[in-house]
């Protein structure tokens, strides 16, 4: 359609530069766009069918942002952008109105994106690469902006507000957590709508964990290269809007869904974590296409390099997002703000957090954005947790971010590994990552909580697979097994993958038992992965990026077999443990620290035989054995709660053969066995000094019991 033929019935007012985006009001809607180096900017309205049918150039400009009122436009109008301005790629700028674009604030999207050659900037294959100029359209390729009505009726909702020391995240799919369910609604699965139906809600419910943090729900578009190869980007990293949901997770195509979604969480008690993706978009490099941000405003969202043709890519995904620029940091804060007051999330977490950090001189705790967070009222009250580490120099940032954020504990994750495969030399830092990892976190009043320990996460093998393989199989990704990480620690005791040897399954449920109480019996916050909970198999895929399948949907008849069934319940139970006894969540560091008064110490560690560890024992490097006694007496737990446990005890045996351990003898008589990984279940109640033989790699918890106790 020529420029020309477009009607002109439109009556443009001349709006307001905020809020940014489209805002209906009521009365006609508003539109409002950052752009520091436009010259004009376009907006293009477009009918039921996805023709564009009207262009409207914005009438204002005001403090960077262009903008314009539209009293006949209603909610469901679907809208996007062209911007003029310089197409110079030598000096940071891309505009080309060839490229419809999408709006930074968009609410929602209508369509998926399409590749075609019209999305580029420059025309591909010219001798002069991106400094060429592309001047086909590429509105029929783009997905289209809606206008929203906002409104919705939350009735009762109220945030669990969880207090971190008692949360217990699950890290899920939308898609992948419903996709196999034989009882959720075949039309829901997959999407927001089928995370609400009650099977799914019971299970999670029932299970004890306290929030689900669920995988990017941004709109996101699916890689070129893997469409090629008949994939698409299953985990969402590669974001298109930071407003809108992935139209795919909705069901009815109404952002409604989502908002029923977590009132159906709330109203049992589970809190709503969004991993989100604020370090790039799926613009990719200077060779990538426009979409949105690098025609609206490249040198202003982006991080350019030296010669701002080419972006900085502390990502390893081609761009940057320069959150030291205002326009973009803006973007930011304002998209997080959208998503817990009108959305009403409780958390997120934040991939390659520390790109966020990150000023022009390297990271800094004080920087830019994390300074925006901290002191903002919306968002200090809602739990943030950063993946700390980037591929950008000086990346790796664990225990630095500042008061207020927990952080993914990669050091829990490898350290626990380890030490249940059996390696030497890892009692003394096992020791420190099972109390709360005193040594990355203890400073400016963080808690124990500031670490979230975990196992296992959607990046690398599943629980199952982490018993069952010692290499990865990633064939089916169609990049010859050279993708993902080599460095998994894990081992597959005698065969690789699947088993017929009883033997060997005996040993591998037992070895997801151990990982599985070690990570919810240890301080800090706990993280599961979805699935691991009923032994899901990736079939030894450790980068399931791209498997939008069976490979990576959960098995849900798996969990219901019995061995499916008998590790949910091992599951629940750790879980009610962790619940039940404060001990197993203090909000202060356990130090060893001696009280003279009570003649207490908050943890004690002792050998086997029931002597306290010494230098020598710690640094045996063939000690795979040694126990964790928890005082509840001690002052610096603060927590007196009536029927529990006056004190717990840990015994952890990763070595190969048995090895006796002599109880301490407490003032209280007895020891009651709690948990025993061998079995699964309880064990027996055993007297105060007092022997208990634990079998090969297993872990008991046993708590005390008075005379009067029985």
């Amino acid at each position: 359609m020529s420029k020309k033929s477009f009607a002109t019935r439109s009556r443009i007012q001349e709006g307001r530069p905020y809020p940014l985006g489209a805002t209906w009001d009521g009365l006609g809607v508003n539109f409002a766009l950052y752009s520091a180096h436009a010259t004009k900017v376009e907006l293009c309205l477009f009918d039921a069918r996805g023709r564009e049918c009207e262009r409207i150039v914005l009438p204002e400009y005001t403090d960077e942002v262009w903008h314009g009122y539209l009293p006949d436009a209603r909610p469901g109008q679907l809208y996007g952008y062209r911007v003029h301005g310089p197409y110079a790629p030598d000096a940071g700028h891309r505009f080309n109105p060839n490229k419809l674009l999408i709006d930074p604030y968009a609410r929602r999207l209508v369509g998926e994106l399409k590749w075609a050659p019209a999305l580029f900037g420059y025309t591909l294959g010219h001798r002069d690469a991106d400094l060429s100029f592309d001047r086909r359209d590429s509105a029929a390729y783009i997905p289209k902006c809606a206008v929203i009505d906002p409104s919705f009726t939350w009735g009762e909702d109220r945030r669990p507000a969880r207090p971190w020391s008692r949360t217990v995240i699950y890290e899920s799919h939308v898609r992948g957590l419903t996709m196999r369910h034989p009882d959720v609604p075949e039309a829901h699965r997959g999407t927001f709508a089928g995370l609400r139906e009650e099977p799914v809600v019971r299970h999670l419910r029932d299970l004890g964990v306290t929030a689900v943090e669920l995988l990017p729900v941004h709109a996101f578009a699916d890689d070129h290269y893997l469409e090629e190869k008949g994939l698409r980007n299953y985990w969402g990293y590669n974001t298109l809007c930071f407003f809108a949901p992935q139209p795919r997770y909705l069901a009815s195509g109404s952002i409604d869904e989502f908002k029923q979604m977590v009132a159906r969480l709330h109203a049992e008690g589970l809190e709503v974590i969004l991993d989100v993706v604020y370090n790039h978009t799926a613009e990719g490099n200077e060779l990538g296409p426009t979409l949105s941000f690098r025609g609206i405003d490249n040198a202003s969202y982006y991080r350019l390099a030296d010669n701002p043709r080419h972006y900085i890519n502390d990502t390893g995904t081609g761009n940057t997002l320069d959150l030291t620029s205002a326009g973009a940091l803006r973007l930011v804060a304002d998209s997080l703000r959208y998503w817990v007051q009108e959305m009403h999330v409780d958390g997120f977490r934040f991939d390659l957090a520390t790109i966020l950090g990150r000023e022009r001189s390297g990271f800094d705790p004080s920087g830019s954005f994390l300074d925006t967070v901290r002191q903002d009222p919306v968002l200090g009250g809602v739990k943030l947790i950063a993946e700390p580490w980037d591929i950008g120099p000086g990346g790796y940032q664990v225990g630095n971010f500042p008061p207020g954020w927990a952080e993914w504990n990669d050091r829990f994750r490898d350290t626990v590994r380890a030490f249940w495969r059996g390696e030497e030399g890892k009692l003394p830092e096992l020791a420190t990552r099972i109390t709360g990892s005193a040594d990355l976190f203890n400073h400016h009043g963080r808690r124990p909580s500031a670490s979230v320990n975990f196992i296992t996460a959607h990046d690398g093998f599943t629980l199952r697979d982490l018993v069952s393989y010692e290499h990865k199989h990633n064939e089916a990704n169609g990049e010859d097994n050279r993708d993902g990480h080599d460095h998994n620690l894990s081992a597959n005791y005698g065969v690789e993958g699947p088993s017929e040897d009883a033997g060997i399954e005996a040993l591998r449920l037992r070895q997801q038992r151990n990982l599985l109480a070690t990570l919810l019996l240890a301080q800090g916050t706990p993280m599961l992965l979805a699935g691991d909970e009923f032994g899901q198999t990736q079939h030894g895929n450790n980068n399931a990026y791209c498997q939008d399948n069976e490979i990576s949907w959960l098995d849900w008849d798996a969990a219901a077999r019995p061995q499916g069934q008998e590790l949910t319940a091992f599951v629940q139970r750790v879980l009610s443990l962790r619940e039940r006894f404060p001990l197993l969540h203090h909000n202060r560091f356990l130090t060893g620290r001696y009280d003279p008064e009570l003649d207490v110490q908050d943890v004690r560690w002792l050998r086997p035989d029931g002597e306290a560890m010494g230098d020598d024992d710690w640094n045996a490097p063939h000690a795979r054995a040694l126990m964790m006694h928890l005082d509840g007496r001690a002052p610096v737990s603060g927590l007196r709660v009536p029927g529990t446990a006056a004190s717990l005890l840990l015994l952890v045996n990763a070595a190969e053969e048995a090895v006796v351990f002599r109880l301490p003898d407490v003032a209280s008589v007895h020891w009651r066995m709690l948990l025993d990984t061998t079995t699964g279940g309880r064990g027996p109640r055993l007297p105060g000094g007092g022997e208990w033989t634990a079998e090969g790699r297993s872990l008991a918890l046993l708590a005390v019991e008075h005379d009067e106790a029985g």
